[in-house]
């Protein structure tokens, strides 16, 4: 081995074995080019700001660098094009609020009980922004909460949960989109969404510039969640879509009524795709502010999607599956990273990696210790800065049943009135114009607890298991480089990784059960 590869190597906490580290080393003689080392290292913490950013379901074939055949994203590409490009970057769960607790703890959301889209988080979870504040953060949040009410008397609201500042909804929004601004009563903003909450990002950004502290800012855009809007310059972009896909009917909430209607596909998709470019260009915004102001060099700005493509907006994609199931294209999202003074020159990862690695990740970055419970993210610094595509522990996915429920009589976790949302919303839950949220104490555990299509996917296999009325499982087995549509089931052929993998899960499934029942706390 190159004598100056050796000393580089031994700047990183690599935990692999003498084997895998020679077979890296030409990865890690490129990547070494490309990245300022010094940010890996534990003793040398930084203090750059970092902007989180996450679509609402956008998945991952929904860029153009990604090769989609219509979709207009400049930015999101250029992004790919110079910074850091993860290519197997996961959701940890196929749906929006397990996903952003994930993002906040490191931890997968079974373990506190966000089960599903309006299940809430818990205030004894620890959150990224509650470690950066005591770092000496100014921490914002902007835009898609959904991980419990925003108003000001909710125990899991921003502010509970680290943010200095808010200006936030308790689910998703479209144009004019009404906010909290700090826990207040929702106010009206006019404009297109995704520019709305860049504005306010922007605005907190620069007062905290004025006193000299760091920034730490979630911005949760809205879009492309449906019910769908655009601007007409944006729709226009693709007026030639329903004259394409006139023949199919998807369901989906109208902007008029709040209800559930069939529309054509063309028309959904012109209007979704109008709400990604805004997106896009709502990026393109904020990037061009950081520029103009100083920041961009050392400011560490992150993009993915919180879920895959839902299914009134699935056209075109190589992955099997979209939103809410644990396939692929469930949970596979886009992920764009740019660090200009850190990443020097573009970098492809085919790691994989997931919503659950951003808190240990920019704890290492940071220099703060991790919290004192079970993690399911781990570091990525080291394993990017040195060009692999190995990971020491797999990424799990669990849609948990909440049918489970409904056999006990469950505790509240926290008092029902604190659960009910305040933000106007259109999409109608029964005749409620909003959205309330619900955690429980969990009972004994029973071998029901392990039920509900769950995964696991080390360096090259994934399982997925199914239940099935007659209780069975269906399991299912692929080798995801020479599969990454999961067609072939290889569960007969490869029996002893198939057991493997699925013994990691329940060991892993018992771990986690352990935690929703308040072991951890």
């Amino acid at each position: 081995m190159n004598g100056v590869l050796k000393v580089m190597l031994s700047q990183f906490d690599l935990r692999v074995t003498n084997s895998c580290r020679v077979a890296c080393v030409a990865a890690v003689g490129i990547s070494l080019l490309a990245i300022d080392l010094r940010f890996v290292s534990a003793a040398e913490p930084d203090r750059p700001n970092i902007i989180l950013m996450m679509g609402d379901d956008h998945g991952w074939e929904e860029t153009k660098y990604n090769g989609h055949p219509y979709l207009h994203t400049p930015v999101l590409d250029e992004m790919a094009a110079t910074g850091l490009r993860m290519d197997r970057f996961y959701a940890a769960h196929p749906s929006c609020s397990p996903t952003r607790g994930s993002f906040l703890t490191g931890r997968h959301p079974n373990r506190y009980g966000t089960f599903a889209p309006g299940w809430s988080i818990r205030p004894e979870e620890i959150s990224i922004a509650q470690i950066l504040a005591k770092a000496g953060y100014r921490c914002g949040h902007f835009g898609k909460w959904h991980v419990g009410p925003v108003k000001a008397d909710s125990p899991t609201n921003p502010g509970a949960l680290g943010f200095h500042q808010s200006v936030s909804h308790d689910n998703f929004f479209e144009l004019d989109p009404p906010l909290s601004r700090n826990g207040g009563p929702p106010e009206v903003i006019k404009g297109e969404s995704s520019e709305v909450i860049v504005r306010e990002a922007i605005r907190f950004i620069d007062e905290s510039k004025r006193s000299d502290a760091p920034v730490f800012v979630v911005i949760w855009f809205g879009s492309p969640h449906e019910p769908y809007s655009g601007l007409p310059a944006d729709l226009a972009l693709y007026d030639d879509l329903p004259a394409k896909y006139n023949k199919k009917r998807v369901k989906l909430t109208s902007n008029e009524t709040g209800k559930q209607v069939e529309r054509p596909h063309g028309e959904v998709l012109r209007e979704r795709y109008a709400e990604i470019t805004a997106m896009d260009r709502a990026i393109g915004m904020l990037r061009d502010h950081l520029t103009a102001q100083s920041l961009r060099d050392d400011t560490l700005l992150f993009y993915c999607g919180d879920n895959g493509t839902s299914a009134d907006g699935s056209l075109a994609t190589p992955h099997r599956g979209v939103k809410g199931q644990v396939y692929d294209g469930g949970t596979l999202v886009p992920c764009v990273v740019q660090w200009p003074s850190k990443f020097k020159n573009p970098i492809v990862s085919k790691l994989n990696a997931s919503t659950s690695d951003l808190l240990p990740t920019l704890c290492a970055i940071t220099g703060q210790p991790l919290p004192d419970r079970p993690l399911d993210g781990i570091n990525l610094l080291p394993l990017i800065a040195a060009g692999q595509d190995q990971r020491d522990q797999p990424i799990l996915f669990w849609n948990f049943n909440t049918a489970r429920f409904a056999k006990t009589n469950p505790k509240p976790w926290i008092d029902p009135e604190l659960q009910k949302g305040t933000s106007p919303l259109v999409k109608l839950m029964g005749s409620i114009a909003t959205r309330n949220f619900t955690n429980w104490h969990h009972p004994e555990i029973t071998e029901d607890d392990f039920r509900g299509a769950r995964a696991i996917v080390d360096n090259r296999y994934k399982l997925v298991i199914h239940d099935q009325k007659d209780g069975k499982e269906k399991v299912e087995l692929f080798d995801l480089p020479a599969d990454q549509g999961e067609k072939n089931n290889l569960v007969t052929e490869l029996p002893d990784i198939a057991e493997r993998l699925s013994n990691d899960l329940r060991t892993w499934q018992e771990s986690v059960l352990r935690s929703v029942r308040g072991s951890d706390y």
